[in-house]
This record gives C-alpha cells, sequence and structure tokens, in this order.
C-alpha cells in the first residue's frame, strides 16, 4: 500500500526517543493521575521489589511513559523491562520488574498499572482491526480519551494516527462548509468554493476534505484534478466519504477510475464502522478507514503487581 499521510507518529517518536511534543503529553497526563492518586497513604520505608504479570495475551504499550512516570514522580523506584514496546505477551509472563522504596512503590502501583494496562489495550484492539483490515489502512480520528496517548497506542497496534490536533493537517469539514455559504450559494457550490481556494502550497502534505454524496466526492477529485495540473504537480487529496457506508463508497471509487480521478485521491471512510464491518470495507475501493472504535470504549489489558521483601 502506497504510504498514507495519516501516520503521524514520526511526530511523536523518532531517533529512538519520545518528541518534546509526545513527552509535555505525557507529563501533563501523569501529574493529572498522580495528583488524583494523592499521597497513596503510608507505606514501609524499605527496599521493595515487584514484578508486573500479564493476566492475557496482548500487545505491551507505553514503556517510555512508565519510564517518565517513574522518573518524575516516584525516583526512588528503578524498572527493568523484560519485554520492549509493542511485543506481544502470553497470559502469565513478565512484564517488568520494579524496586525502590517502599512508599513510593505502594503509591507507584495503581497508577503504572492504570496507564500501561489502558494504553496495552489500546494497541491490543488496535492490532485487531489491522488483522481483519488487511491491505486496507486504519486509522484512528480525533475522538480520544487520553490525547496523543491514544494516538501512540493505536500506532504500536500498527494502526494510523491520522490528526494529531486541529491544526496538524487542513480539514474542510461540513461545518465550515455550512458556515461559509454565501448569499444564494448551494452548500456543493460553497465547498467546491473552498476547496478551490485551499493554500496548497503551506498544505499540501495533508489536506483532508469531507463529503458526504457521491457528487461531492466527484467534484472535489474534479477540481483537485485541475489544480494539481494548473501546478504541475501529482499531490493527492484525502477526500473523507462521512457515513456514505461501503455501498456508496464502492460506487466513489468506481466513478473515479471510469472519469480518471482516481490517482489524484485517497479515499477514506469514516462513521460508525464497527470492526464486524473491516472485511466489508475492505472490498469497496478506499484506501483507508477511520474510526474511533479503535481506541474508545476498549477493555484494558488485565496486568497485575505482585510485591516481593528483599
Amino acid at each position: 500500500m502506497t504510504a498514507l499521510p495519516h501516520d503521524r507518529s514520526g511526530l511523536l517518536f523518532f531517533d529512538g526517543t519520545p518528541s518534546m511534543m509526545m513527552l509535555d503529553s505525557i507529563d501533563r497526563w501523569m501529574t493529572a493521575m498522580v495528583s488524583d492518586e494523592g499521597s497513596g497513604g503510608e507505606g514501609p520505608g524499605g527496599h521493595m521489589e515487584a514484578v508486573v504479570i500479564s493476566k492475557e495475551k496482548g500487545l505491551i504499550c507505553g514503556t517510555f511513559v512508565i519510564e517518565r512516570l517513574l522518573e518524575t514522580h516516584y525516583p526512588s523506584c528503578m524498572v527493568e523491562w523484560r519485554v520492549s514496546e509493542g511485543s506481544l505477551v502470553e497470559v502469565g509472563d513478565e512484564v517488568l520488574r520494579i524496586s525502590g522504596g517502599g512508599a513510593e512503590m505502594l503509591r507507584s502501583e495503581r497508577v503504572l498499572l492504570n496507564v500501561l494496562g489502558r494504553l496495552s489495550g489500546i494497541s491490543t484492539n488496535s492490532s485487531r482491526w489491522i488483522n481483519e483490515a488487511g491491505s486496507m489502512g486504519v486509522a484512528c480520528t480525533r475522538k480520544v480519551d487520553w490525547g496523543l496517548l491514544d494516538k501512540w497506542a493505536v500506532h504500536v497496534g500498527g494502526g494510523l494516527t491520522h490528526r494529531l490536533s486541529r491544526e496538524d493537517a487542513l480539514m474542510i469539514k461540513d461545518s465550515e462548509v455550512l458556515s461559509s455559504i454565501v448569499g444564494s450559494e448551494t452548500e456543493d457550490e460553497a465547498l467546491a468554493r473552498l476547496v478551490s481556494e485551499v493554500d496548497i502550497d503551506a498544505n499540501s502534505n495533508f489536506i483532508v476534505i469531507e463529503v458526504r454524496s457521491v457528487e461531492q466526492a466527484l467534484t472535489v477529485a474534479e477540481i483537485w484534478k485541475r489544480v494539481q495540473a494548473e501546478r504541475e504537480r501529482g499531490e493527492r487529496v484525502v477526500i473523507l466519504l462521512d457515513n456514505m457506508g461501503p455501498e456508496s463508497s464502492s460506487i466513489v471509487s468506481k466513478r473515479m477510475e471510469e472519469e480518471g480521478l482516481r490517482d489524484w485521491c485517497i479515499l477514506e471512510g469514516s462513521g460508525g464502522i464497527s470492526l464486524d464491518e473491516v472485511k466489508e470495507w475492505s472490498n469497496c475501493g478506499v484506501d483507508l478507514i477511520s474510526t474511533s472504535s479503535i481506541n474508545r470504549g476498549v477493555l484494558p489489558l488485565d496486568l497485575s503487581m505482585r510485591f516481593r521483601g528483599e
């Protein structure tokens, strides 16, 4: 599959380390969770050791998040990983060993398990969607509960992050179209005008246009092809087929093929897609689907911390 602009993981992690954007997000979320946990009550003053065990099969995600958590909030605690980011664990597998001052060990336990379990649950669920999708891409949306942490977990499971924020890529949604209608303009006319007015030089790497009908999709593709011909460039636009379903999306893809427009577009299906429907989508001609179900309402991976005295 040709690389899609929806993979923004390189903005979160590169050269073996998390980016400043990612670190800032981690710090905000970890500070909030540690603050909610409070002092954690009393605990022994001596040294303690523990091991985290997986109680079910899944993909581990969040190793560097946990390291940042401990370094910032529980500095006496040291972690030794028995797996790496994205590793598959089975029931009973050892995920990590941790040691440190007794009080901080006990205070860190629930936060550590909550974070690692949640992110690993999302990465595990993401891998299920990817396995069903075959060569078709699967992206999350901007409907995220833990911001960039959710995005990263989807990536670890093999999914696409999509836009990291509203400013990460230009997107023309139906709300922008409806609010920009001038005079007696129709919705379709307003959409065509907005597409024609896009500053492609500033946004050419990733532009998403939301459409709600076959005709709107063809109109956007025709305008885009004309603009690219004028620019003597071959940039592609993402046409998001909002709530159109596999059948209408298939019609869009076939019509574009017939009219010589398909190579100018990346077709993204979206809207209420369930895991059971993925195979149907994979045969309808879209390049990818996007769904919040890949990361929302997902059960955490069941992990347990077992303490042992030294």
